[in-house]
C-alpha cells in the first residue's frame, strides 16, 4: 500500500480506539479496517514508535485489548488566550463541514481548551465570534453528507476503485459510476470529486451534494504520478474544465467596476491592461468558456466582451432572450402559476 493509504488507515485506527472506551481487539480492528491482524499489528508499532501512547491491556476471561492510555496522553501545549481567539474565529469558516468528521474534530478539540479557560475569558471568547459573520448564500449544507465524505477520502488515499450512486442536475434518474476518485476540491462553498471515469475513460467532476452513495471495491487502481489536482484546474476559470484547446478571454471592465476587479486575483494566466478612459481590459487563457461567460455577465453593462466572437455572440443571444422576457410591463399571472 502507499504511505498514504497507511497514514488514513492510521487515522481510522486512532477514531476507532477513541471512540471506545474499553478498547478494541486485534481482530476488532482488522475488520473494522479490512486488513490482516498483521498488518494491524505493523501499524500499531508504527504509530508506537512516533509517540502515540497505545497500549495493551487484559480484560476479563483473559481478552486481549488496546487503547489509547488517556493518562500519559498530554500534549504540551502552551497556549495564549490570543491563540485561542484566532482559532474560535478560524473554526467559523469550517461551517459548512458542520455534520462531518472535520467540524466534530475541531468542535471537540475547542470544546476542550475552553474548559481550561475562566468563564471572563470563555465570555471575551463569545462576544469577539460576534466580530466575525460568514454569509452562507449558496453554501452547500453536509451535515447528511458525512459517511459520504468519508468513504471519499478514503478511497481517494487508499486509490480504490470505487462504485458512486449520482444524479447529474440534468438527470432525472441516479446513475452508477465506476471510478478512480483523485482528489477533492472545495469551490464556491461547494465540494467536488475529480475523478477517473472508468465507463467513459476520462477525467470527470462530480458534485458530492448530487453523489447518493458511495461502495469502496476491493480492487486498488494506480494513479499516474504526475497527477495535481493543481496542475489539472490551472487553466479553468473555475472547477470545470472545456474539451477543446484553451481560448483567450479579452474583457473591458468599466472604469465603476476596474478597482473592484483590480482587487483579486481571478485567474492565475490574468493581465491587466488599464486604459486612457479609466477602463480596465483583462486578458484570460482559459479551458472552456461556460463559468467565465456567466461570471463576465453577472457584472451586467459594466462588462464587455471583446473576444472571442464566439462568446460575444452566446452572451447577445442570452440577453435577447432575457431582453423577450421583460418587455412587458408585469408578468404573465397564468404562466407564473
Amino acid at each position: 500500500m502507499s504511505e498514504m493509504s497507511s497514514l488514513m488507515r492510521h487515522w481510522a485506527m486512532l477514531r476507532l480506539l477513541g471512540a471506545r472506551r474499553l478498547g478494541c481487539t486485534l481482530q476488532e480492528l482488522a475488520t473494522e479496517l479490512g486488513v490482516s491482524q498483521k498488518t494491524v499489528r505493523r501499524d500499531i508499532d508504527a504509530l508506537q514508535q512516533i509517540g502515540l501512547p497505545l497500549e495493551e491491556q487484559t480484560g476479563e476471561h483473559g481478552r486481549k485489548y488496546w487503547n489509547v492510555s488517556e493518562n500519559s496522553w498530554h500534549p504540551p501545549l502552551a497556549i495564549s488566550l490570543t491563540e485561542v481567539a484566532s482559532l474560535s474565529l478560524a473554526r467559523r469558516f469550517l461551517e459548512p463541514w458542520a455534520g462531518t468528521l472535520f467540524w466534530e474534530g475541531t468542535n471537540s478539540f475547542f470544546s476542550k481548551i475552553r474548559t481550561m479557560l475562566s468563564e471572563p475569558a470563555q465570555r471575551y471568547l463569545e462576544k469577539l465570534s460576534l466580530v466575525l459573520h460568514q454569509t452562507t448564500q449558496g453554501v452547500s449544507n453536509y451535515a447528511h453528507k458525512a459517511e459520504i465524505i468519508d468513504s471519499l477520502m478514503i478511497a481517494v488515499e487508499d486509490r480504490r476503485l470505487s462504485s458512486i450512486c449520482y444524479q447529474s442536475l440534468s438527470a432525472t434518474e441516479p446513475v452508477t459510476h465506476e471510478l478512480h476518485p483523485y482528489g477533492l476540491v472545495f469551490h464556491l462553498g461547494s465540494l467536488y470529486l475529480v475523478a477517473n471515469s472508468v465507463t467513459h475513460d476520462e477525467i470527470r467532476h462530480f458534485k458530492v451534494d448530487r453523489i447518493q452513495g458511495v461502495d469502496l471495491l476491493d480492487l486498488r487502481f494506480q494513479k499516474p504520478v504526475d497527477f495535481r489536482l493543481q496542475d489539472h484546474l490551472a487553466d479553468s476559470f473555475g472547477i470545470f474544465k472545456g474539451d477543446g484547446p484553451e481560448s483567450r478571454v479579452r474583457v473591458r471592465f468599466s472604469p465603476q467596476t476596474k478597482r473592484y476587479v483590480e482587487e483579486k486575483v481571478w485567474h492565475p494566466s490574468q493581465v491587466l491592461k488599464p486604459q486612457k478612459d479609466g477602463s480596465l481590459i483583462v486578458e484570460f487563457q482559459v479551458s472552456g468558456t461556460d463559468e467565465i461567460r456567466k461570471w463576465i455577465m453577472s457584472f451586467g453593462r459594466n462588462a464587455e466582451v471583446l473576444e472571442p466572437l464566439a462568446m460575444r455572440q452566446k452572451i447577445r443571444d442570452d440577453l435577447k432572450y432575457l431582453l423577450s422576457k421583460y418587455e412587458s410591463s408585469a408578468p404573465d399571472s397564468k404562466k407564473s402559476g
